[in-house]
């Protein structure tokens, strides 16, 4: 790979024109991706100037990455922003057993924050870096509350501005917030718990923190809401949440169709499905962005096309559940638009599309009603048309500079077909060799901006191992941590 990376620094815009190229770029015509051999991409002041061959023009430098694919940044919509506690539920069940719904003597208790203040705004930091690590330039992040006092707090999100801005990632953020929680009563008996007036006034603050944030780092943070899900809002809540999004010009995302848990709880509260419910009192529109509809029915993904939501499709998260989107193609055909998100750890893109690809097949019976491309599409144009940003997604003159970089030439990659296909099928996040963010280098090599992602690995390693720590106390009857996050094997002692 030849370099002239000499007046490139990580976190910084260059001055003048920088063209790049590599062995394949993704184009763009005419509202479609193209591909094109040995591309030329040029861009200036956070902006793509030209996208072809032969550039008649001068440049400040010329960055030639080989056999690489220069690509639009991918846009992740549910972006895992914590320290990933839904790996504890992989191999661990019940869920209602192992500390995801809190007992009714935790409650008792008072719940607290798990976390300290450094330790929520770490976690933001940490979690920005995995994300440009894997090629993703915009995300909408997500968190846990399991293990909150309540909701999340402005204090954490300003850190999180702070570490977009600094690290070099666009972003949509607002605190999450909610009037209810679940409660666990019994062995497997969870009920819903009201607080409305807690609900609205996170409302209030994820409101004002939009007004006060919206547009800073030279516009890499803006708004949105995010009620944290639907079992856990109030109509009133949600009715407050969509008037404050108009009012604001933003979207609000909205966790529904998910789960088991989910459907039963609001057929018991409402009598239908939450998208049926939501159709009943307007609030199904544009502005509504939601995860995850894999136990959407098929009128509840009729009335999304109607009223034009967009799905987050999280595939991997949701496969490792025993749940599926069923099914891509079926949505697409209905003429929903689809974004994609990763939601869990590692925040792998890519990975995500190829088994968003596998499902896609395994749910339709056949392998020929969906491509790579169409996965692709998803996490760029789809994820562009759902946050209502035309300058985002794709390659072409006009459009920001948020571009990744992956290496085609990694020998487990070999041999190479189509570049798409080769790195749906074949790659990973870790083919992530370039970011660029509004024209920033945000990564290289595997380096970010300030910010050593094998120390802050360790720190996280050791906030995580103190959260798990805590969780006897959130869980029915307090069990030990060895009972219940017991080992895949037995661990033998060293008694040498």
């Amino acid at each position: 790979m030849s370099q002239d990376f000499a007046d490139l620094s990580l976190g910084r815009r260059p001055e003048g024109r920088t063209l790049i190229t590599a062995s394949w770029v993704v184009g763009h015509t005419h509202g479609g991706h193209t591909l094109l051999r040995h591309g030329e991409v040029v861009f200036e002041n956070g902006a793509i100037l030209f996208v072809g061959y032969r550039f008649p023009g001068e440049v400040a430098r010329r960055i030639d990455f080989g056999n690489a694919l220069i690509s639009p940044g991918l846009i992740d919509l549910d972006a895992l922003s914590d320290l990933d506690t839904t790996i504890l539920g992989i191999d661990n069940h019940p869920g209602w057993a192992k500390g995801r719904v809190w007992p009714r003597s935790y409650v008792e208790a008072g719940p607290y924050e798990m976390y300290g203040e450094e330790e929520l705004a770490f976690q933001k930091r940490f979690a920005f870096g995995q994300l440009l690590l894997n090629g993703i330039t915009t995300a909408a992040p997500i968190a846990s509350l399991f293990y909150r006092e309540w909701g999340e707090t402005v204090a954490e999100f300003d850190a999180a501005a702070d570490a977009a801005g600094e690290l070099g990632l666009r972003v949509y953020l607002s605190p999450a917030y909610r009037s209810g929680g679940m409660v666990l009563e019994a062995p497997g008996k969870m009920v819903p718990v009201f607080d409305e007036e807690r609900g609205f006034q996170g409302l209030n603050d994820a409101v004002a923190y939009i007004n006060r944030q919206n547009g800073r780092h030279g516009d890499l943070v803006r708004g949105m809401l995010a009620p944290d899900r639907v079992e856990t809002s109030t109509l009133a809540l949600l009715q407050r949440t969509d008037a404050a999004a108009r009012d604001l010009d933003c979207k609000f995302r909205l966790h529904m169709a998910q789960g088991t848990m989910e459907v039963d709880t609001v057929r018991m509260l409402h009598g239908s499905t939450a998208p049926a419910w939501l159709a009943r009192n307007r609030l199904l529109s544009k502005r509504l962005i939601a995860p995850h509809a894999t136990n959407a029915t098929a009128d509840d993904l009729g009335l999304y096309a109607e009223h034009g939501v967009s799905i987050v499709h999280c595939p991997l998260v949701s496969g490792r559940s025993g749940s599926t989107l069923n099914s891509f193609s079926k949505c697409r055909e209905r003429g929903i638009n689809i974004a994609m998100g990763t939601d869990t750890t590692p925040p792998d893109m890519l990975m995500n599309l190829l088994v968003g690809l596998i499902t896609c097949r395994i749910n339709d019976h056949a392998p020929d009603r969906v491509r790579c491309a169409d996965l692709f599409d998803a996490a760029t144009l789809g994820g562009a048309r759902a946050l209502g940003r035309p300058d985002l997604g794709h390659l072409s003159p006009g459009a920001r500079a948020d571009i990744a970089v992956f290496g085609l030439d990694d020998a487990i990659m070999a041999p190479s077909v189509d570049p798409i296909t080769t790195l749906v099928i074949g790659g990973s996040g870790k083919a992530t060799r370039a970011v660029f963010v509004d024209g920033r280098l945000s990564m290289l090599d595997r380096r970010l901006a300030s910010f050593d992602m094998e120390k802050a690995r360790q720190r996280a390693q050791a906030q995580y191992d103190g959260l798990i720590a805590k969780y006897p106390e959130r869980s029915w009857n307090h069990p030990p941590v060895s009972e219940i996050f017991p080992p895949s094997y037995p661990i033998e002692a060293d008694n040498g």
